[in-house]
């Protein structure tokens, strides 16, 4: 078997008659992302009901898988670059799945959040390995460009099937049945994939330099765990120290890739324009996008009391806007320009939020559906333009460490921005008056006020509740307002950092 790790050449992948098979094997890893990601943010007032976690417990519970994948996607990436990327990624699959029954079961705040950070340790080989697979397989541009946005389409799909079949379980089973559903979508795929899937590989790698793995991992989760302790608790001791710790390591970490005949990152991808500037599209998109996400559930189903399939109907609107919008981008850039797409895709989702500082309690769903599918139409045309985009920028070879910095830079995002803009929203909310003889977890969550409401008399609970739903509200509005003036300027990054940035169109 030893020869089936040898990378085949161009034009037997590109002639090879199951490769759009194999595609479909390797949506199957991003469908298994997206639909954890998503399914969190329904389980949460059933978790907090359950497992009763504080404030802070709930943030961790929602980012602590983000902290952990965005500290070693880099790492996993060239790690599947030198092993082989269907090896790590058929054994990730296997690991998520494996982990998902320990998230299922976990029976404390603390055991819930150790579930995902490991969930994030096996999440970090599934994203790399599918994009560079991609690359592998696909060399004409313009299938490419096609694969590329089937890929994003179905990490759309996930954010619609996750909420869509989580509510289902939801309302027929515990919280924990919606992280066994990764269980059939992970067995399929790594039994078909083993048949499908070409191995490939890059020749000669060198070494895998574990103090590099090390300092990336230090890095990446000290400074946002800087960032989350100061957003939270102002800036107490611990928020200085990690973030010079991270920052100390990060520099660590550039320097040695610079000296390393064979680094873990080829700091050089960085001097192309095109892939710089993708890379940061993607990060301030998500920073906007990630903390207003993370809350729209809870909104949704304690603020306006949706029931949980209600809720996951409610937010279908985003992903089937992403799924149409990624289906036509790559075509829609070459038609006009990379940046025109990309910018013109941030600016509508930075608009749509703008629109959503006037939500209430009562807003209509005539506003969320729109708001929600021109979210998912902008970031559906980003998104599948980018990730185009930091493919085509290097050579096939380094396609693993490509698409472990664009997906660094999706999961750095994501835990910035529910670590900031999920603190405004908890931070806005505590403050709210509460009627006396409240006790002090209801500030703690809103999901805490009403399971406290359910054992005060019915005048006391009815004024907890209205005051703890508007100032939820009141944060949810304000962080839909600092997630907008962040997408407006990505969007003016984007055109300047991406200009005169084309997809290539040559078979």
């Amino acid at each position: 078997m030893t020869s089936t790790l040898q990378p085949a050449s161009p034009n037997e992948v590109v002639k090879r008659p199951g490769r759009w098979l194999a595609l479909c094997v390797l949506v199957l890893a991003v469908l298994l992302v997206a639909v954890d990601a998503t399914v969190l943010g329904l389980a949460t007032p059933y978790i907090s009901e359950d497992l009763k976690p504080s404030g802070t417990q709930l943030l961790w519970i929602g980012d602590v898988y983000s902290f952990v994948i965005a500290g070693l996607l880099v790492s996993m990436g060239s790690l599947g670059d030198r092993i082989g990327r269907k090896r790590i990624l058929l054994g990730g699959a296997t690991a998520f799945g494996a982990i998902s029954v320990l998230n299922a079961y976990a029976f404390t705040p603390e055991l819930m959040i150790l579930a995902r950070a490991l969930l994030g340790v096996a999440g970090a080989t599934l994203m790399p390995a599918t994009l560079a697979l991609i690359r592998n397989l696909f060399h004409d541009p313009r299938e490419r460009s096609l694969a590329v946005g089937i890929w994003g389409a179905t990490a759309s799909a996930g954010t619609a099937v996750g909420p869509v079949a989580g509510g289902f379980l939801l309302e027929h089973f515990w919280w924990g049945s919606v992280f066994l559903i990764n269980l059939p979508v992970m067995a399929v795929l790594v039994l078909v994939g083993i048949r499908l899937l070409p191995e490939s590989r890059t020749p000669d790698p060198g070494p895998w330099d574990m103090l590099s793995v090390v300092l990336s991992l230090v890095g990446m989760v000290g400074v946002v765990y800087a960032v989350k302790e100061a957003a939270t608790h102002g800036l107490t001791w611990e928020a200085p120290a990690a973030g010079l710790l991270g920052a100390a390591a990060l520099y660590g970490f550039v320097r040695r890739q610079l000296t390393l005949p064979t680094p873990l990152l080829d700091m050089r991808l960085f001097r192309n324009r095109g892939f710089s500037g993708a890379v940061l599209a993607d990060l301030l998109t998500i920073l906007g996008l990630s903390g207003l996400v993370f809350f729209l559930s809870q909104y949704l189903q304690l603020v306006q009391g949706r029931r949980p399939f209600e809720a996951g109907l409610a937010e279908l609107p985003a992903a089937v806007g992403a799924v149409a919008a990624g289906l036509v981008a790559g075509r829609t850039a070459r038609r006009f320009s990379v940046r025109a797409v990309v910018s013109g895709g941030l600016a509508a989702i930075g608009l749509a939020l703008a629109a959503l500082t006037v939500v209430e309690q009562s807003t209509g769903y005539p506003l969320l559906g729109t708001a929600l599918l021109v979210v998912g139409l902008g970031a559906g045309l980003s998104f599948t333009v980018t990730a185009d985009v930091i493919l085509s920028s290097v050579p096939k070879e380094q396609a693993g460490a490509a698409s472990a910095v664009s997906e660094t830079a999706y999961e750095l995002g994501a835990a910035l921005g529910i670590a900031v803009l999920g603190s405004i929203v908890t931070g806005v909310y505590r403050g709210f008056t509460a009627p006396a003889g409240t006790p002090a977890e209801a500030h703690e969550s809103l999901g805490g006020a009403v399971e406290a409401a359910a054992h005060l008399p019915a005048r006391t609970s009815g004024a907890l509740l209205e005051a703890a739903r508007q100032s939820f509200v009141d944060g949810l509005a304000l962080a839909a307002g600092a997630g907008a003036a962040v997408l407006l300027a990505a969007a003016a990054a984007a055109w300047f950092t991406l200009r005169d940035q084309r997809l290539d169109s040559r078979p």
